[in-house]
């Protein structure tokens, strides 16, 4: 099992306003202009009701995004109104999370798996673009290897997976704190504490790199999924399982995507990645940190669909891609 503990550290409040103008820039088209709630769905797996959300339509593979540990398909606001542009796009609250219900059975990888590969059935989505942050990437990967005729492509944000131990280290154990405080906390106390930049930049400053250069509306709608009754189960399924030796069974093209200052799974794991899955290549945000669909959406967006599109890094064998802020 690969183990590389993270380098990356809590940028300062003083930091953000360093960044450069594109971090935290709402991506068009913008995800306020949407009404959710014609987009809302439920539908019964293994006996418990999943909620989900469907945007777009197209005769080419649906994209399929599946979000990280103690997150909700609101993790990619940014980024389903572009990619409904041009097709079918969904992502679900997995069982435990969000809206939907707790699994029968124990919450597991391999479960987790086919709980998406079921929600695909049951959908008829056909082969799928296969989307994952973090934990949602774990999972991703393992749908590739359970079943390969699924994933048309697979691309991995952050994913969780090889360095299994580092995630018992004090980031992912003070995200689990506040997690966990979030849920028993009224709506008012935690949208107080998000208008406030000071205290949303301890709340997220391990996931994020720059939290106050997110727009507060934003940042409700991240943590207010956290606490749900998964969230423990779920990072115990994530400690427990190890798939390292069967990523070379992927047989979809790849595109590995991370953040240079991620503090819960360390860049170092985006190569290992790459060496790993056969026909993978990864692309590195700059200045960025756990969750750079939300942090750059405008440039993920853009490799998220030329990467659909096949005319991304992951389809040019010679290429490793950098992306830079400048």
């Amino acid at each position: 099992m690969a183990v590389f503990p993270s380098t990356a550290r809590p940028a300062s409040v003083r930091a953000a306003s360093e960044a450069d103008e594109i971090y935290g820039a709402t991506a068009q088209p913008s995800w306020r202009e949407v009404d959710w709630r014609e987009h809302l769905r439920t539908i019964e797996l293994g006996g418990k009701r999943v909620n989900y959300v469907d945007l777009g339509s197209s005769d080419e593979p649906p994209i399929v995004f599946v979000h990280g540990l103690g997150g909700s398909w609101q993790n990619w606001l940014e980024n389903l109104p572009r990619a409904a542009r041009e097709r079918r796009a969904l992502a679900l609250d997995l069982p435990g999370f969000g809206q939907s219900e707790m699994p029968t059975g124990d919450i597991s990888i391999p479960g987790y798996g086919r709980c998406v590969e079921e929600f695909c059935q049951r959908l008829g989505l056909g082969e799928v673009v296969l989307v994952g942050n973090s934990m949602g990437g774990f999972i991703a990967a393992e749908v590739a290897i359970q079943h390969p005729q699924r994933v048309a492509r697979l691309m991995l944000v952050s994913a969780a997976g090889l360095s299994i131990t580092n995630l018992r280290r004090r980031p992912v154990e003070t995200w689990g704190r506040v997690a966990a405080a979030v849920g028993t906390w009224g709506a008012a106390h935690v949208r107080g504490m998000i208008v406030r930049p000071r205290l949303r930049h301890i709340a997220l400053g391990y996931v994020v790199r720059h939290p106050t250069r997110l727009a507060p509306d934003l940042c409700w709608e991240i943590m207010s999924a956290a606490g749900r009754p998964g969230f423990i189960d779920a990072l115990e399924a994530l400690l427990d399982y190890d798939f390292q030796d069967r990523l070379g069974d992927i047989r979809a093209p790849t595109l590995i995507v991370w953040g240079s200052d991620d503090m819960l799974v360390p860049v170092k794991d985006a190569s290992e990645f790459e060496r790993l899955i056969p026909h993978a290549r990864k692309v590195i945000f700059d200045d960025t940190g756990h969750v750079a669909m939300l942090e750059r959406p405008e440039t993920f967006n853009r490799c998220l669909m030329e990467f659909v599109a096949g005319t991304g890094p992951a389809d040019d064998p010679a290429s490793e891609r950098v992306e830079t802020t400048a």
